[in-house]
């Protein structure tokens, strides 16, 4: 399982998503909803959920792609139960916390940091700051 932002869908997703397929053998991607990007980032996306979404399933690189849950971002954790849980090496992430509900729900994952991919090239707050 992975997940992610995605809003400005580019090389260095493309090897995120790559190095994750390597964990296992079927792939779910969780795209952050609108709402949270707004509450975490402080900004409002360029790209809307739905279309995100569609651009990650058009990839192919994903088994599947849904949305983050509104109200409980652990629910899809809870939901699909993955063996691994792949994070991207600059994703901003409670370790403990998450640790803590993967016992919660007896979920028996590994916690992976994957490795960056030119990060002063493809990282989307430099992409976005070359496009504004």
């Amino acid at each position: 399982m992975a997940f992610g932002t995605f809003d400005v869908y580019h090389r260095g997703h493309e090897s995120y998503l790559k190095q994750s397929r390597k964990l296992g053998d079927y792939l779910v991607v969780v795209v952050a909803r609108d709402r949270t990007v707004a509450i975490i980032k402080k900004q409002e996306t360029r790209n809307k959920e739905q279309r995100r979404k569609k651009i990650l399933k058009e990839s192919g690189l994903a088994d599947e792609v849904v949305l983050g849950d509104l109200k409980n971002k652990y629910a899809v954790i809870e939901k699909y139960r993955p063996e691994v849980i792949a994070l991207g090496y600059d994703q901003k992430v409670d370790l403990v916390e998450l640790e803590g509900k993967l016992k919660e729900f007896e979920i028996n994952a590994k916690i992976v940091r994957l490795k960056s991919f030119k990060p002063e090239i493809y990282k989307s707050s430099l992409i976005m700051k070359h496009k504004a």
